[in-house]
């Protein structure tokens, strides 16, 4: 990646020198590339790394990291706020006028022109082979399908702009009334086809990802038909780009941190950099993939926040193991909300999932090698931030001088798709067309790392020396159970719930929870009466923030499945009639 980004400043740079000997009238415009200069493999392969870059979720218009599926919550799930409470996004409370959604649409669009630009190009460079054109314009594709998905999942009805679509030709008044899945679908089966199954540069796109996202763009559809026989053969056969046998990690924390990064449980990852001459901005910025901005020994600011909610739903049944999918809610794990980190608190010592301790930092337990977690007051007011911190990807202690850069930022990619993900995926297709029995095999494929004693968060050898290491003793009472038989002997709908309950836990703040819950819509599933329950019960949690968006805060249903077409992009797609080519969801007008 430093290779990658070095390369980028060098060519932006030979540019601006090339062109001062060119006559006035054919100067390009400052800071812009001209075709003649792109038109050969290695230019090519540079609008193509610029394209890649996009995936982290900034490096263009305002610079800010709100953009794509980062920072895409649910109230259920974590919040994102400030010190002045919870926003607008998660309480439901945007409209066709709010800046971050229109701010958002311009991003992921600007990476959708950024592929369209290679698809565009490379068929007229000479300097490179048929089979070579063919895998850059795969990549490409592949890398649009990814920031269409976005755009449909988020907004429903958006417009399709593709390579053929420019100023000159005067066609970019593009209607939004029309279903683009198909198109999305195209894109992924052609880098299906295309793609090798290997690549010498780990960061990019194989076959089998691309095969994951055609998986997951049918999931979006609930096309469980034609996503079973394609997740069959990924878990048969599927590797990663460096041909590593796909697969769950022994360990779950491993899929966190920079030393076991790329490994064989990763389908595809947005890779990170730091240290390569961009002040750490190339690099994971914590507070957005899974971290507490500035790391946990700041002391404010941090802007994503697990929820009393997601921290109940890892309680496990005492005698089984097994998750209480139905009733977690009504047993509310004691926290330290009000406390100061002085007072005395004692952690909940109840049954537990062991994946709750790598996922959130919480009063009493050891926050990886950074010490015993003292409370909120670590981070910011509980007041508003609740009493946990996030914990994923977060940088070790005795790492940071290698993998953190600026303060905030680290090399740890974001896992995009990861084996856990196929395997569920699997699961749920198994629910819906195939076997309840199959179903409940792949669940406990998931469960069962998450109940191997050698993964459990321990506590130090010594608190006061967190760098020492750590003992043989769980850090909790730690206690996950398999399923046998439950899913067949209570039926489809239990099942349902079983394969959704089990995506939560292990899933949880990596960026999927929200755009899940409305694929579960009208299965068993009301995302409406979901949402609306789960803001209210954390607004109703002892000493958090009165005045929260969560206290007028209400999802709609039959609106705010989706976002707002936002009005500026409305405005801006008026034809010469007065009528703009971009139609307002419903709802919004």
């Amino acid at each position: 990646m430093k290779r990658i980004y070095k390369y980028i400043i060098a060519l932006c740079l030979g540019i601006s020198v090339s062109s001062c000997s060119k006559s006035y009238l054919e100067i390009q415009p400052y800071g812009t590339l001209s075709e003649p200069i792109l038109s050969n493999k290695k230019g090519v392969d540079g609008l193509l790394i610029g394209a890649y870059s996009l995936l982290k979720g900034a490096g263009t218009l305002t610079g800010t990291y709100d953009n794509g599926w980062t920072s895409l919550l649910a109230p259920d799930d974590a919040r994102m706020g400030s010190e002045s409470g919870v926003s607008i996004e998660d309480a439901f409370l945007f409209d066709a006028t709010t800046a971050s959604l229109n701010n958002r649409w311009k991003f992921i669009y600007a990476a959708v022109q950024r592929c369209n630009d290679v698809i565009r190009i490379t068929p007229t460079i000479t300097d490179a082979s048929e089979q070579q054109k063919t895998q850059i314009i795969a990549e490409a594709k592949f890398l649009r399908g990814i920031y269409y998905l976005q755009l449909v999942t988020l907004w429903k009805n958006v417009p399709w702009i593709d390579e053929t679509v420019n100023y000159a030709a005067k066609n970019y008044l593009v209607t939004n009334e029309i279903d683009i899945y198909p198109k999305i679908e195209e894109d992924f089966k052609f880098a299906s086809d295309n793609l090798s199954a290997t690549s010498s540069e780990v960061g990019r796109a194989n076959s089998w990802a691309a095969k994951s996202f055609l998986v997951k763009t049918y999931m979006f559809q609930k096309k469980f038909n034609e996503a079973k026989p394609i997740l069959d053969n990924i878990i048969a056969n599927g590797t990663t780009s460096k041909g590593e046998k796909y697969k769950l990690l022994d360990h779950y924390a491993d899929n966190f941190k920079a030393s076991t990064r790329n490994n064989a449980e990763s389908i595809f990852a947005v890779q990170m950099s730091v240290f390569d001459g961009a002040s750490g901005r190339n690099g994971n910025p914590m507070d957005y993939y899974n971290g507490t901005y500035g790391g946990p020994a700041a002391t404010c600011c941090g802007w994503y926040q697990p929820t009393f909610d997601l921290v109940d739903a890892y309680q496990t049944d005492p005698s089984t193991g097994l998750p209480l999918i139905d009733s977690y809610h009504l047993s509310p794990i004691p926290t330290d909300q009000g406390l100061r980190s002085t007072d005395p608190f004692t952690p909940y010592n109840g049954t537990l999932d062991s994946r709750l301790d790598w996922t959130v930092g919480r009063r009493g337990i050891p926050y990886l090698d950074w010490g015993v977690h003292p409370g909120m007051a670590w981070v910011r007011s509980q007041r508003t931030g609740g009493a946990y911190s996030a914990k994923k990807t977060i940088t070790r202690q005795a790492s940071v001088g290698s993998e953190r850069e600026n303060g905030n930022w680290n090399n740890i990619p974001y896992n995009m798709i990861r084996f856990a993900d196929i395997l569920l995926w699997a699961a749920e297709c198994e629910v819906e067309v195939g076997s309840l029995q199959k179903a409940e095999e792949y669940v406990n494929r998931v469960r069962s790392r998450a109940a191997n004693p050698d993964g459990f968060v321990k506590k130090y050898k010594d608190n006061s020396k967190p760098l020492d290491g750590f003992s043989d003793e769980p850090a909790a009472n730690y206690k996950v159970g398999l399923y046998s038989g439950q899913f067949s002997a209570m039926g489809k709908t239990f099942a349902r719930k079983a394969v959704r309950f089990e995506r939560r836990l292990e899933l949880a703040t990596e960026h999927h929870r929200y755009l899940d819950m409305k694929r579960y819509d009208g299965l068993d599933f009301d995302i409406a009466a979901t949402h609306n329950f789960l803001m209210a019960r954390e607004q109703a949690r002892p000493g958090f923030n009165p005045t929260s968006n969560y206290s007028t805060g209400k999802f709609i249903k039959g609106t705010h499945e989706y976002f707002p077409i936002p009005q500026e992009q409305i405005d801006l797609s008026v034809d010469d009639t007065g009528v703009s080519s971009l139609k307002q969801n419903n709802g919004y007008n």
